[in-house]
C-alpha cells in the first residue's frame, strides 16, 4: 500500500486522469439524476388531469373540460414554478442554474397564458345558479361571490407576477423593492388561487384532488418561507469578512472575503455566489458574482467586479472588516472531466472571473493540457490580471490573444471584439472539435461564439456558458 501511494504522489498525471474519470462520472450521474426530475417533474403536472378523468363524471361540453384541463395543470405549474424560482441546488445543480431560471420564465408565461384563457372558456351556456338535480356539476357552474372573487384576485395578481417579471428591466425603484412585491404577489397566486380551484372546481371536490392541492400548497408556501427565512438564518450563522477591496482595472475591483470562522465556501472552479455586503443575511439586497479564486485557494473568496450597478458603485466605500454573506455555491460552468484534448476560453470583460478560477485551478494542479483564452475588452485599462495571465502562460501550455475594441498607439494585441469572425481565425490552424470550449461574457459574444463552434462541428455538449439574460 506504501509503494502505491507513493507512485500516485509521483504521478501527477495520473491523479490527474483518475480526478478527470471521477469527474466524468459525476456528470453523468447529474444527468441522468436531470432527467429524472424531468419525468417528475411531467408527472406531477399531468397528475390533477389524471385525477380528474378517473373520476368518471358525465361530460359536458368541450369547451368547459378544456378548460378545467387547462387550469388543473397550469395552477399545478404555477405551484411548481415556486420550486424553480427558490435556488435550490438538488434542481439547478442538476440541470444548470441558468436553465432553471429560463425554464421558469418561459413555463411561467406559458401557464400564464392558460390561465387567462381559462374563465373565458366558460363564458355563457352553463347555468351559474346551484341546481338541485344537478349533483355532478354537468349542468352549472359556480359563479357565487366567494368563488369568483378568488378566482379574480389569483388572476390579477398572477397577471403582475408576470408582466412586472418580463418588464423588470423598465421598472423603477430598486430590485429589492421589486422582488420584496414578487415574494407577496406570489402568496397572493398560491393561497387565492388554492381557494378558489378547491372551491369552484368541479373536480377538485374530490378528496384527492383537494389534498394535492393542500400537498401543492403547503410545498409552495415552505419554499417562500426557506427562501425569506430559513436560509437566511442559516447564512448568519457563517459569516464572511471583507478582507481587500482593491482596483485591479478601469472601474474594476478586487473584493477578497474569508469566513469569519470555520472553513472557506467548498465550490467549484466556474461557479459563483450571490453575495449581500454590509447588511442583515435576511436583507433582499444580493448580488450575483463568479468566483475569481480557485477552490485550491482555501484561505478565502476573491472576485472580480465592474462598477454597473448601486452596489458596485459603492465598493470603494467597503472597508475591511465588513461582514458579508453568501448563498452558493452555484452554477455548472465547470469541467468536471470534460475536454481531455484541450480547452478553449473565451472571456468578455469581467465574465474573465469564472475564467481565471479556471485558470488558476489548473494552474495549481500542475495540469498540462492545451489552453487558449480569448479576452476581449473596451480598452487597454480595462485588462485584469495581465501579469498573472503572462505568468500561466509559462507555468501552463496557455496562449492568451487579447482583443480591443477601441485598441491604443501601438497596441499589439487584436482588434475588434470576440466574435465569430475572431473565433475563426483564432481557431483556423486548430482540430477543437474534442477540446471543451468555456464562454462567460455578454450575451451577443456568447452567442456569436457557441454559433461558430456549432458550425465547426463542436458536439454541444463540449460547449459550457450560463446566460443570465431574458427577453
Amino acid at each position: 500500500m506504501e509503494k502505491s501511494a507513493a507512485i500516485e504522489t509521483s504521478d501527477p498525471g495520473g491523479r490527474q486522469a483518475a480526478a478527470q474519470r471521477e469527474a466524468r462520472g459525476l456528470r453523468v450521474s447529474a444527468s441522468l439524476a436531470g432527467f429524472g426530475l424531468i419525468v417528475v417533474y411531467l408527472a406531477i403536472l399531468v397528475l390533477p388531469l389524471a385525477a380528474a378523468w378517473s373520476q368518471g363524471l358525465p361530460p359536458r361540453p368541450w369547451q368547459y373540460d378544456l378548460s378545467s384541463g387547462l387550469a388543473l395543470c397550469a395552477f399545478t405549474g404555477i405551484l411548481l414554478e415556486f420550486l424553480l424560482s427558490g435556488r435550490f441546488r438538488f434542481i439547478s445543480g442538476r440541470i444548470g442554474i441558468d436553465a432553471t431560471m429560463r425554464v421558469h420564465q418561459l413555463m411561467a408565461r406559458i401557464f400564464t397564458l392558460a390561465l387567462l384563457i381559462h374563465p373565458f372558456l366558460y363564458w355563457g351556456g352553463a347555468s351559474g345558479d346551484p341546481l338541485p338535480w344537478d349533483t355532478t356539476r354537468q349542468l352549472s357552474l359556480d359563479f357565487s361571490p366567494v368563488a369568483s372573487a378568488t378566482g379574480l384576485i389569483a388572476w390579477l395578481a398572477l397577471l403582475y407576477l408576470v408582466l412586472t417579471g418580463i418588464f423588470r428591466e423598465q421598472r423603477s425603484g430598486s430590485y429589492e423593492a421589486w422582488r420584496a412585491a414578487h415574494g407577496f404577489a406570489a402568496v397572493i397566486v398560491a393561497g387565492f388561487g388554492t381557494l378558489h380551484t378547491v372551491q369552484a372546481g368541479r373536480y377538485s371536490a374530490d378528496p384527492l384532488l383537494f389534498w394535492f392541492w393542500i400537498a401543492m400548497l403547503t410545498v409552495a408556501l415552505s419554499t417562500l418561507v426557506w427562501v425569506y427565512l430559513l436560509k437566511p438564518a442559516l447564512k448568519a450563522r457563517h459569516r464572511y469578512r471583507i478582507t481587500a477591496v482593491r482596483p485591479i482595472a478601469e472601474r474594476t475591483w478586487e473584493l477578497g472575503l474569508a469566513p469569519a470562522q470555520g472553513d472557506t465556501l467548498s465550490f467549484r472552479a466556474g461557479q459563483f455566489v450571490w453575495l449581500s455586503v454590509g447588511r442583515s443575511p435576511f436583507s433582499l439586497h444580493e448580488n450575483p458574482f463568479s468566483i475569481a479564486s480557485a477552490p485550491t485557494d482555501r484561505d478565502g473568496l476573491s472576485f472580480v467586479i465592474k462598477e454597473v450597478g448601486d452596489f458596485t458603485r459603492g465598493l470603494n466605500d467597503i472597508k475591511p472588516g465588513t461582514v458579508a454573506y453568501i448563498d452558493g455555491p452555484h452554477g455548472n460552468m465547470t469541467l468536471d472531466g470534460l475536454g481531455d484534448a484541450g480547452i478553449a476560453l473565451y472571456a468578455g470583460g469581467v465574465g474573465v472571473a469564472p475564467i481565471l478560477s479556471i485558470l488558476r485551478e489548473l494552474r495549481d494542479r500542475g495540469d498540462r493540457r492545451p489552453l487558449l483564452l480569448l479576452y476581449g475588452n473596451r480598452a487597454a485599462a480595462q485588462i485584469t490580471y495581465r501579469d498573472e495571465l503572462t505568468e500561466m502562460t509559462q507555468q501552463l501550455d496557455l496562449e492568451v490573444a487579447y482583443y480591443l475594441s477601441e485598441p491604443p498607439d501601438g497596441w499589439e494585441g487584436r482588434t475588434g471584439v470576440i466574435d465569430r469572425v475572431a473565433v475563426a481565425e483564432a481557431l483556423e490552424a486548430r482540430d477543437v472539435k474534442n477540446w471543451l470550449h468555456v464562454i462567460c461574457g455578454p450575451l451577443k459574444m456568447i452567442e456569436g461564439v457557441e454559433a461558430e463552434l456549432l458550425a465547426r462541428g463542436v458536439p454541444s455538449a463540449q460547449i459550457l456558458s450560463e446566460r443570465f439574460y431574458y427577453d
